[in-house]
This record gives structure tokens, sequence and C-alpha cells, in this order.
């Protein structure tokens, strides 16, 4: 340059010394880079706009963590930062070092840092040597609790022993970095490679299975418990002279082998070597010490974490069979899910069980608690059911000797510990596939639910006794409903319901939204039944029992195919035909609300409130009716026929007694009378017909017309009483 020539510019400049300049906005999270510091960056050399990630993701883990803290120093002492950082490539390899100076500015509103500084690439220097023990910085202490951190938390968080051992083969460690890496293990009396790093398939063989007497210095550090140092390849030879020619062929130069131990037991060894002359300063031995202690206490966790997992495995395969051969005309599917902490295996189990009259059961249950001993008692209860079924008894029968054995098992014994009395609920369910008909029994477990054709869905009540275990003379009454063709039933353990903090009642409106909304088969419908309790979308649908503890979840499925039921191709047109059956006892009044609870489900989308009020009124009226005025049971049967806005409902309920109602004329304070009055005004038909033993009264009511109708299409006398008040 002459005298008086304009100096060059600072870009210029830049260049020539191969600069590159870059500015951080951690409020923006973005990095401004200029086209130098792009390409030591590894990226196209052009002035680009990256987020922090971006650039997090070229450098070392461990210098981007000092940058950090060089950073915080230099604005609180008033002076420049500088570091030095290894920039890596995609595949996680340092392609080369660079040296950063920079100055940073803090912002106390938005409390953020203003960064600016410039790259240069630089000479690494060797590891080993004092220059290679010093950062940029001169802070190899800091350097070091670092890449201590950040290995112990990736430690930590390693729960197979793949990904431990993934972990110890990414450490690069401050100053110098192992080119090989190996993990021993122990089985009996020999030496055995668990895992290794930087060496090529079938290296191991000369090593594995190598008896713990042999002259080599893993060997001698399991058998001694101390650690074994070789600088040179001199030293490995005069010291081990009769292994060497098995690690001469590496062409390594210094080694490491350290033991890991737990608890005051070695259960291996470590194995880190160079190509590169290490001199294994007190430093850099305190370094590998605090890896190898970390490292064997991942391995320990790892290893006790497969065990229990495969144990738990092993132990839900052999407790949850897979359900039985094909059934012809109808269709099963199950989930079973368990808590999500600790045993993979809980006290929820079902059955699908083949029975000698050619039918086969369904069983669902659920022995109380989450622990081993929940899991053994529920082996033992399912065994125990399936026996009794296949021995051909009734559903009812099945469940009371199911009840008496469990209470011999749980308290029999006079000095049983007081928590370890144990109760299960269960449901029981004969199907005969021909026709359709389920003979249900219930000790204590939520009622089954119906999804209809049309995609209606009605909890079906039964009758039921008290969980299995408590009584020993406990009765189970059986409930027979028939599952029609293209209908679907649901059976579940609470945890389905209750998931996710909801108690019985709001846990089944979330269950019921699913199964009426879906439109696929059964296995996809059993998917989304669990997805939707199970499943991330669950924590947005909590309940308003937050706190409550995660349940296991088991489901069975039973489709009876038929048009709409969605087995096998989606069923674009649903079939305009809905019915429920119900019988009300004489010495089950109560059954009464639950028929009104019935109608008023399969009545879910109709058009008109008021006709829905009008058809739960008559409904009342004439079970009540039957119930005050015979000593006869009522059979209820409602039947929704047509197309939407134009439908029809037929209520029917039929008797056993001969004696026909009639109408009357009930004074102004008459308590009864009033029925077949209120049905003439209500319905838009009407009428009791005669049986061959009993009759049945019935009315109907038409969507179309949308309103209440008057006038009767035809009425019934005789002397049986009028409806009740």
């Amino acid at each position: 340059m002459r005298t008086g020539e304009p100096l060059p510019t600072v870009g210029e400049v830049l260049a020539a010394l191969a600069t590159g300049l870059w500015h951080w906005n951690t409020a923006t999270g973005l990095v401004t880079v200029d086209a130098e510091a792009a390409r030591l960056l590894g990226l196209p050399a052009e002035q680009s706009t990256l987020s922090q990630a971006q650039v997090r993701a070229r450098l070392h883990p461990v210098d981007w963590n000092e940058i950090s803290g060089v950073i915080q120093l230099a604005v609180a002492e008033g002076t420049l930062g500088e570091a030095r950082v290894r920039i890596m490539d995609e595949r996680g390899r340092v392609i080369r070092v660079g040296r950063s100076r920079f100055h940073a500015s803090f912002d106390r509103e938005k409390r953020s840092y203003e960064v600016t500084g410039s790259l240069q690439e630089v000479t690494e220097p060797t590891p080993g040597t004092p220059a290679g023990r010093t950062a940029v910085t001169g802070d190899w202490r800091r350097s070091r609790e670092a890449f201590l951190l950040d290995a112990g938390r990736a430690l930590a968080e390693a729960r197979s022993t793949e990904e431990v051992l993934r972990v110890a083969a990414g450490l690069s460690m401050p100053g110098f970095s192992p080119d090989g890496l190996a993990v021993f293990g122990v089985t009996g009396d020999r030496l055995t490679i668990t895992g290794h790093h930087g060496h090529q398939p079938g290296d191991e063989g000369p090593f594995s299975h190598m008896p713990l007497d042999t002259d080599y210095p893993a060997a001698e550090v399991v058998r001694t418990g101390r650690a074994v140092y070789l600088s040179t390849p001199e030293q490995y030879k005069d010291r081990y002279p009769v292994t060497w020619p098995l690690a001469a062929h590496f062409n390594r130069q210094s080694w490491a082998f350290l033991p890991l131990t737990v608890a005051g037991r070695t259960m291996g060894a470590w194995m880190a070597a160079f190509t590169y002359p290490v001199a294994f300063t007190p430093d850099e031995r305190s370094v590998l010490t605090t890896v190898a202690r970390m490292l064997a206490q991942a391995l320990s966790r790892a290893e006790a974490a497969e065990s229990a997992r495969e144990l738990t495995d092993g132990l839900q395969r052999s407790m949850l069979p897979q359900l039985g051969p094909e059934i012809p005309g109808m269709s099963v599917a199950a989930r079973y899910v368990p808590t999500g902490g600790g045993l993979q295996v809980g006290g929820d189990w079902y059955d699908m069980i083949p029975l000698p009259n050619g039918r086969f059961a369904l069983v669902i249950g659920d022995v109380q608690g989450h622990d081993v001993r929940a899991a053994g008692l529920m082996g033992q209860l399912r065994i125990a059911l399936r026996a009794y079924a296949s021995e051909g008894h009734r559903p009812d029968a099945v469940l009371s000797r199911a009840s008496r054995f469990l209470h011999g098992m749980t308290f029999g014994a006079l000095d049983e510990d007081p928590s370890e009395l144990r109760f299960a609920t269960c449901l029981y369910v004969e199907v005969d596939p021909t026709t359709g008909l389920l003979d249900i029994a219930r000790a204590g477990h939520p009622d089954p639910a119906i999804r209809m054709s049309d995609g209606t869905v009605l909890a079906r009540p039964t009758a039921g006794g008290l969980p299995l275990g408590i009584d020993p003379d406990a009765d189970y009454p059986t409930t027979r409903i028939t599952l029609e063709p293209g209908e679907t039933m649901l059976i579940c353990t609470d945890g389905l319901i209750e998931t996710g903090g909801h108690d019985l009642e709001t846990g089944w409106k979330r269950i019921r939204a699913i199964l009426e909304d879906h439109d696929g088969d059964l296995e996809a419908l059993a998917d989304a039944l669990v997805q939707a309790v199970h499943g991330p979308s669950s924590h947005h649908t909590t309940g308003p029992l937050a706190d409550r503890r995660e349940d296991d979840i088991a489901v069975l499925l039973l489709c009876r195919e038929g048009e709409g039921c969605g087995c096998g191709d989606t069923v674009a047109v649903r079939p305009t035909i809905r019915r429920t059956m119900l019988t009300v006892a004489q010495d089950e009044p109560e059954r009464v609300a639950v028929a009104r609870q019935q109608l008023r489900e399969l009545l879910h989308d109709w058009t008109s409130e008021d006709q829905v009020d009008s058809a739960v009124l008559l409904l009342s009226e004439m079970l009540t009716n039957v119930l005050v005025h015979t000593d006869a049971d009522a059979l209820l049967l409602a039947e929704v026929r047509g197309a939407s806005d134009d439908r029809r409902i037929r209520v029917e309920v039929t008797d056993t007694s001969d004696d026909l109602p009639h109408k009357r004329r009930p004074g102004e304070l008459a308590s009864s009378g009033r029925g077949l009055i209120l049905i003439e005004m209500l319905a838009q038909a009407w009428g009791v017909d005669p049986r061959g033993e009993g009759k049945s009264i019935w009315f109907e009511l038409y969507e179309a017309d949308g309103a209440v109708g008057l006038g009767g299409a035809e009425g019934g006398g005789g002397s049986g009483g009028s409806g009740a008040a």
C-alpha cells in the first residue's frame, strides 16, 4: 500500500484475515452472520439470519455452555469475552476449531443480551499438552465442570443399555477426546463386550468371553477394582506382553481402563483409547474417574429397568391372552393399557371363553390395587373364572363360585394383614352368537353400554351384586338383553371412564361422545376410546378430580355384524330403526326411573322436547299401572322408526295379567284413574291388545307433527285398573 492511498474497508480487511462477524439478540433468538462466519459454521458462504437452535446445532455442547458463561462474566466485568469453539457437522464430527472474541451488553428492561463478535479458525492444540488442557479463556476447571454436568444429565436420562452406550460414545471430554470406547461386562468368570464405539464390526471377537485371569488390562481392572492408565504403546507392551498383539493393530497411543463400580461391586470395565499420547494428569484422571462412576450408575439403572420391563412384559403377555378364534356373525376387539408408572401390569384383565353349549363368554374385571399382589390375584382369579365357565355353569353361578374362591384366598387367614385384603369387580357376559342374546351377571362393575346401528348410545342398567371376594354367599342375578344386528356392546373397567380426573358421570359423558361420533371399524373404535382418555388430548379435558391417580384400562367391544355396525367397510347410510327393551319386576319399582332414562336416551335427538316429555310421562303411567294394579312384571319395548324429522316412536308395555284397563272419570280429589285419559290426550295413536296370556298397552308419537296431538286411534276396555296417579 502506498502512502496517501485510502485504507481498505473493514469488510475487506476481515475477509483478508478470514474472519467472520456475527450478532446475537437473545430477545428474538436470532443470530445474524456474514458470509465468512457462515462458511466457518459449515453453512453456505452468504450473509444470513439463523435461529439460535441452528447455531447451537453447529457448536459442541460443552463450548455452547461455556460461551453462555463467558457472556455473563464479560457483562459483569465490563470486558471483552473470548472463547474457543468446536464446530460440528451434521454427523456430530468436529470439522474445525474457531476462536471468537465478542462484546456483550445486557438490556435490563427486556432482560436480554445483545452480543457482537468475530469468528476465526485456529489450529487445534495437541491434546495432553498444557496448551491442550487450557481453554482460550484460561478456565480449564469451568470447561471440565460444564462437561461433567452435561454428561451426567445425558447419562441420567438414558433408559436402556443401548442409550447409555450411545451417550458414552458421544462424550467429548475437555482438552482430550478418546477415539475408541469399549464397555466390558462380566458373565460368570469371563469378560464380555457390552458395547463399543470407534471399532469395526468383528473387532470385539478376540475380547469376547475372555477368562478373567487373562493378562489383559480390562480383566485386571475387574479383578482388582483399580484403574489402569497406559500413556504409551511401550508401557502397554511391557506390562501386558501376552495381549499386546491383540491391541497393536488398532494403532492407538494411549489407553485408560477404569472400573465400573456400583455399591462396592465391580460390574465391568470401561476403556477409553486415544490416537495421540495422553499424559493422564491428575485433572484428566479425575474427569475419567467421574465419567466411569456415572457410566456405571447409568448401566446399573438401565440393566435393572430392562430386567423389570422384561419380567412385567412377560407377566402381562401371560395374563392377558389373545382373543380366541373368530365368531361367525360377530366381531370382538380388546385393549389393555397399564397404569402410567411402576409395574406395567396391574389388576385389570379381560378374557373370552368358549363354552360347552356352543356359546362363548366375555369377562372383564378389576382386582383392587396396582401392585404385584393385585397382578397375582388377577391371574389366579382369571384362571378360576375360566375353569368355572368351562364346566358349563350359568353366569350367576360362575360369579358366585369366583367370589367364594377369592374370599377364601384373601379373607381366609385370621392373621391376614388388613391392608392385604382385596376384592374384585367383574362383569360376565354369556353370548349366543346365533340369536344375539346376552346373559349378563355383574359384581360391582360398571354397566355395559350399547351403541346402536344409527350411532345412538344407551347405558344398559343390569342387576348386580357385591364385588367378588367380600361375601362368600353373595348372589348375582342375571339380566338378559338382545344385541341387535348392527349394534356394538362396550364393557370396560373404571379406568377408561375416570382417567384424566373424571368421575363416573363426567367420564361417561366423554366416552359416550366418542362412541356416538365414531364412524369406522371395531379396531379403530377401540383405538379411539383409549387414545381419547390416555393420549395427550386427555390432559386438555381433565375432569373435576384433577389429582386423581391414573388407573389401568381394559376395554372389550362386541359387535353383532349388520347394517350400520362399521365392521369391514364403513357404512355411509345408517339404518332408521332403533329399539330398547327393559323388564320392571314387581319388587323393583326403582327401575321405573331407569326406564324413563332409557327412553330419554333413545330420544336424545328428537326434535320436539315436548313430545319427549310426553313420552316419558306416558311410559311412567303405563309401568306404574302394571305394578299397582296387577301381580305381574312389566316388559317395556320402545322402538323408533323412520328418517330424521319424520320418525315415529312406539312404546309398548306388556304384562301377563288378563285384566284390561278401561277409562274412568276420576273425581277432583281422586288419586288414580287418569292414566288412559293422559294417553288419549297426548298420544297420536294408542291401544290395548289382548295376548294369549296377558295384554299389552301401547302408544305412538309422530315427530313430523312437532306438537302434542289429541285423540286416540283405539281404546281398550275391561275391568283392569286405569293409569296410576
